[in-house]
């Protein structure tokens, strides 16, 4: 890596700014960050949802879309019922304290989404359900 060096003359002295620990401190706080983000994995459909969401439900790790036509979408992909422990099992590695949100469209069957809920309930991860009825 290059240094940057910048010299003033002060008269009969010189001195000299080295720039190169500041700018490595920079850089190391940068990864920092982007190492410990959390990264939330987006469902891969748009449902209808409500406009107002409390504080608990802003942060969750796991986004699970239902939508009208009874399709339950995780990490932008269509899963059935059967396979969807897996997908969940498999996020929980990823991060163990996650909580999920469940996106009913408005159109969705109830009975599925209550079905997710208690399969993330088994699995014991926290659960909010966020749906749009008419």
């Amino acid at each position: 890596m290059a240094r940057r060096v910048s010299r003033v003359n002060t008269g009969e002295e010189e001195i000299e700014l080295n720039m190169t620990p500041m700018l490595d401190v920079v850089f190391i706080l940068l990864i920092f960050f982007i190492v410990t983000s959390v990264f939330i994995k987006e469902p891969g459909v748009d449902t209808t949802r409500p406009d107002a969401m409390t504080e608990e439900d802003r942060n969750p790790s796991m986004l699970i879309a239902v939508t009208a036509e009874n399709e339950v979408w995780v990490n932008r992909r269509v899963y059935e019922m059967n396979e969807l422990r897996g997908v969940i099992e498999q996020l929980l590695q990823e991060n163990p304290k996650g909580r999920a949100m469940i996106q009913g469209d408005e159109g969705a069957n109830i009975g599925l989404i209550l079905d997710v809920q208690e399969l993330l309930i088994e699995m014991d991860v926290e659960v909010h359900i966020s749906t749009l009825q008419t």
